[in-house]
């Protein structure tokens, strides 16, 4: 987008261009002449988007009553990359850029805060869109018996498809979005909204560098696929969040360290039951937690995955503050050497039933972590 910034100009209203709003006669792309590939990719953007296109960068910008380089910096932030001047934008594209700079004007977002919604929202469909068309569509669209070929298919099967996609895509995150201000209205304070204490944990696949000279990409893209799959299911069944894949790692986050604990473990023998699967190592530590777009900073952070990088294989490492909130909360008991005096006692009946602890922890040596000075994990275990 290289157009002048002011807006709304005198010159505006003739350059030599077709005024904001004029539709080009004829190809969609001009006088250029495409190939059948290249027809069936513009149909294609037509159904998805629901329009033609009618404005270059500098026309959408002058619709939206918005200033070129506003426009500009929430194009960028949504993903996408610079198109000059082409007519390549629709009228959903003049609505949404009137309907963020409207949010601004109206004093509901700032300016910084409406362009971190644009990337939040950028990031997070970009990625969704590139798992269903790399994952699910292409599936779909094998060639069939018909004779009909992939391109051929594509087509009525994208337009029987966005629908129904649409609709779950806004019921998802209608749920999300509902169960993350219940999160932060449970905030004890202001503060607590933005920095929190969680129970933060990584989980990583072990000798993945070596798997990656080993396999095949195929039986490599599944191996991470069957990963990651696991782990979200394990993460939300247990109530923990999932904050993002790394491919052989995967980082999620729980407001209770016992919730943590759960899937920490549940994740070690899921894993070690499957035989498709390498070993795997988890860290989690517990404390305050920066979030921003989704994702978690922070010196609680960098030393759960301080934690995994040295964890043994198959095993599940812990903080020293995690430790002392597990016994805070009644899931391990602060000292073992109690806990097998107590259940001593009752067994002899000179004592009250001991409390029934779901984990062990045992302390490990202290050790030296680059940026973290000297800590003390823990081994995390079940109980009994």
């Amino acid at each position: 987008m290289t157009a002048d910034d002011s807006g709304a100009t005198s010159r505006d209203t003739d350059t030599g261009d077709e005024a904001a709003g004029d539709v080009p006669t004829g190809d969609p792309e001009g006088a250029v002449e495409v190939g059948d590939d290249d027809s069936i990719a513009i149909r294609l953007e037509q159904l998805i988007l629901g329009a033609d296109r009618r404005y270059t960068p500098f026309q959408a910008a002058r619709s939206a009553g918005v200033s070129m380089d506003l426009a500009a910096r929430f194009w960028r932030a949504m993903g996408f990359a610079d198109i000059g001047q082409v007519k390549a934008l629709t009228e959903a594209d003049v609505l949404a850029l009137r309907r963020l700079a409207g949010l601004v004007e109206a004093g509901l977002l700032s300016e910084a805060m409406a362009v971190q919604v644009a990337r939040s929202t950028g990031q997070t469909t970009a990625r969704l869109a590139d798992w269903q068309i790399d994952s699910f569509l292409e599936g779909l669209t094998e060639p069939q018996d018909s004779g009909l070929t992939r391109t051929e298919i594509t087509y009525p099967l994208v337009e029987l498809l966005l629908p129904e996609l649409e609709e779950f895509l806004v019921y998802v995150w209608r749920r999300q979005l509902a169960a993350a201000t219940g999160r932060v209205v449970r905030a004890a304070d202001d503060a607590e909204m933005v920095d929190r204490r969680l129970a933060v944990g990584f989980a990583d696949l072990v000798g993945f560098t070596r798997l990656t000279r080993r396999l095949e990409e195929e039986e490599l893209g599944e191996l991470v696929e069957a990963f990651e799959t696991t782990c979200s299911d394990l993460v939300a069944a247990h109530g923990g969040r999932l904050i993002k894949t790394l491919g052989d790692e995967v980082l999620f986050a729980a407001d209770d360290a016992g919730i943590a604990a759960e899937i920490g473990l549940r994740l070690i023998e899921t894993m070690t039951n499957d035989e498709t699967m390498p070993e795997l190592r988890v860290g989690i530590a517990f404390g305050t937690v920066t979030t921003r777009m989704g994702d978690v900073f922070g010196t609680t952070v960098n030393l759960a995955s301080r934690l995994t990088s040295i964890a043994p294989k198959d095993t599940v490492l812990v903080d020293g503050a995690f430790a002392v909130e597990l016994g805070r909360t009644g899931d391990a008991p602060v000292s073992e050497a109690d806990a097998a005096a107590a259940e001593k006692a009752a067994e002899e009946g000179t004592g009250a039933a001991p409390p029934s602890y779901r984990f062990a922890l045992q302390p490990m040596w202290q050790r030296p972590v680059r940026g973290l000075g000297v800590i003390e994990p823990w081994l995390l275990r079940r109980r009994g």
